[in-house]
């Protein structure tokens, strides 16, 4: 009946050759950690919108549906339009991000499209001039962002480390905070790091304090899922989201304790 309402609608789609009843609850069950880079709610003269700002240093084929999902989920959320904003560190991943992704099928591929908007290193200039980047803060941090994985990326963060020593305490904070996640993880992001803990002292110490611990929260995270490697275990998607999301460090640890001795991954958890 639906293959024929299909036809009535003018939809080139042939006679299926079987057809599923699915479950029709569409409920998650088990909690499913998503987590954007950063969500911000917009007010201009026409309304408002959410901008949701994603880091990505490589092509990821999971990540349209990621993508999908976020947009999807803040819009039934806050009941506000939505735009997705992807940050790339280089010219490849920028190209992949920038393509138009339909997510329907063939014969109706407008039903889920995803088409961000994205920024690289070809429409972010390179800043590495202390006055310019002085002059323009936000277009130093997004330099940062699009160029992490170029040559001259340290000479593009001390720039900006010695811009942001100049202006407000709480402004240089929330620019340290946004190129911090631009970075990704990015090898330049233990440089900025060293520069926002060693070389900006007016930066409060809690804040000093949290790098550190997040430094130590990937290196304890790392360290569990090298031992479930080396001990043969098979490491799925989920799991390895959950230990390297994890900003917990005494949980870290008990679960570094617990993968020494655990017969499955799953009793890793169970600490």
């Amino acid at each position: 009946m639906f293959a024929r309402a299909f036809r009535a609608l003018d939809v080139p789609l042939g006679d299926p050759s079987e057809v599923a009843l699915l479950p029709t609850d569409l409920t998650e069950i088990r909690p499913l950690e998503r987590r954007v880079d950063t969500l911000l709610r917009f007010t201009v003269p026409t309304g408002q919108f959410l901008l949701l700002v994603e880091a990505q240093g490589e092509a990821d084929s999971d990540k349209p549906s990621a993508w999908a999902y976020y947009l999807a989920h803040a819009h039934a959320k806050y009941r506000l339009p939505a735009v997705l904003l992807v940050v790339c560190h280089d010219r490849r991943t920028a190209e992949w991000a920038a393509r138009v992704v339909p997510l329907g099928p063939s014969f109706w591929a407008g039903s889920l499209t995803m088409s961000p908007l994205v920024l690289g290193p070809d429409n972010v200039p390179v800043v590495t001039d202390p006055a310019t980047a002085a002059a323009d803060i936000p277009l130093a941090a997004l330099s940062a962002m699009t160029h992490a994985n170029d040559p001259s990326i340290d000479a593009i963060l001390k720039s900006l480390a010695a811009a942001l020593r100049e202006i407000d305490e709480e402004d240089a904070h929330v620019f340290a905070e946004l190129t911090e996640l631009g970075l990704g993880n990015s090898q330049a992001l233990d440089t900025w790091r060293q520069l926002m803990t060693l070389d900006l002292s007016f930066f409060r110490s809690e804040t000093s304090q949290r790098l550190r611990d997040e430094g130590r929260t990937e290196e304890v995270a790392g360290s569990i899922l090298r031992v479930l490697e080396r001990r043969g275990f098979a490491i799925g998607d989920d799991v390895r989201d959950r230990v390297t999301s994890c900003t917990d460090l005494d949980v870290l640890r008990g679960w570094l304790d617990q993968s020494v001795t655990v017969a499955t991954v799953a009793e890793l958890f169970e600490v």
